[in-house]
């Protein structure tokens, strides 16, 4: 069977070529009633429609801005390198990407870089959220002038972002707790949990499926109160010293978040970095050589890669009226040891 063209659509909908491809384009100038027809004639003639070819044709661009937290979080510069990625391929993807830096943790700079974005600037932006009233209304006011948002990492689920592209955060946070339970075993002791900021949902979530399921499966595990490490590896490693120096009893670590290398400095120099089992986060150079050499247990992964493309993919979609595919753009938990590093 031959392929349908848009010469059959155009005499079966009984309009011009000229009408076909400005519905197609979506373009002013026709009647609802005309859009209705030309459709039913795809639906009846199974047209479909080859948008990479139209797209070439018309010499198509996707401009993408992404918004991302300056520091030396070793994760993030990981997300800014796989959208780097896409622009050195641009002329064969079409996709042009533009990073803007804010301060990490900053709402309000957040929230500044996102009403900085006109609808003639980007077919839409993927930001790392942090979540506030300011940072939820500036998504609200990007939706409302026609700029889709897709939040990478962390989420703001009650703003109208169209999708987020990352793990399920309490999950993973439960799946931390049945790790550091199962190895700790019938040992008794306290714990003690380091996140950057909870200011940022995906820590928030990360806490709350972890004490979810120690305080309900392991309640000989005494929690300590949180410390707060900012994603800085010399902040966590100040925070943690004192702690490690008047813990005696510390059984276990909680890094959900980055400044990872600030653990490892701070249970080496305390001689008890084989004696504290410690599930932290993100495959880092620096996470590997600590599995390796036994300083950390397990590791929580997510792909930074498949979430940068993933958000990349979701908004070129959104901008050729396209559906997505929900399995291509679901983001698993990883889960490594040294006996499965890649």
């Amino acid at each position: 069977m031959s392929r349908v063209t848009v010469h059959d659509l155009a005499a079966e909908a009984g309009v011009s070529l000229a009408t076909v491809d400005r519905v197609l384009n979506r373009r002013p100038g026709v009647r609802q009633a005309t859009i209705d027809r030309v459709e039913a004639a795809m639906a009846r003639l199974d047209y479909r429609r080859d948008l990479a070819a139209a797209n070439l044709a018309k010499k198509r661009r996707y401009p993408i801005r992404f918004i991302l937290p300056e520091g030396d979080n070793p994760f993030m510069h990981s997300l800014e390198a796989e959208a780097l990625a896409f622009q050195r391929q641009a002329e064969a993807t079409r996709v042009d990407v533009t990073i803007v830096k804010v301060p990490a943790f900053d709402a309000d700079r957040l929230a500044d870089a996102l009403d900085s974005v006109g609808p003639g600037d980007a077919i839409g932006v993927v930001a790392v959220a942090t979540e506030s009233p300011r940072a939820r209304a500036a998504i609200d006011d990007l939706a409302e002038r026609g700029v889709p948002v897709v939040t990478l990492v962390s989420d703001i689920p009650g703003s109208r972002r169209i999708h987020y592209s990352g793990i399920d955060n309490a999950a993973a946070g439960r799946t931390a707790g049945t790790l550091l339970g199962r190895f700790l075993g019938a040992r008794t002791g306290k714990v003690a949990l380091v996140a950057g900021s909870m200011l940022l949902r995906d820590h928030v979530e990360r806490r709350f499926g972890f004490e979810q399921v120690l305080r309900a499966e392991f309640p000989h595990l005494e929690m300590l109160p949180l410390i707060e490490g900012r994603d800085d590896g010399v902040v966590v490693e100040e925070l943690l010293r004192p702690i490690l120096a008047s813990t005696p009893d510390l059984v276990g670590i909680y890094c959900l978040a980055a400044g990872s290398e600030g653990v490892i400095v701070a249970l080496k120099d305390a001689g008890r970095q084989h004696e504290i089992t410690v599930i932290a986060h993100d495959l880092t150079d620096h996470a590997r050589r600590a599995l390796l050499d036994g300083t950390f247990d397990a590791i929580i992964n997510q792909d930074g890669g498949h979430e940068v493309r993933s958000a990349i993919r979701v908004l070129k979609a959104r901008a050729d009226g396209l559906p997505i595919i929900p399995g291509q753009e679901r983001i698993r938990i990883d889960i490594f040891m040294r006996d499965n590093l890649p």
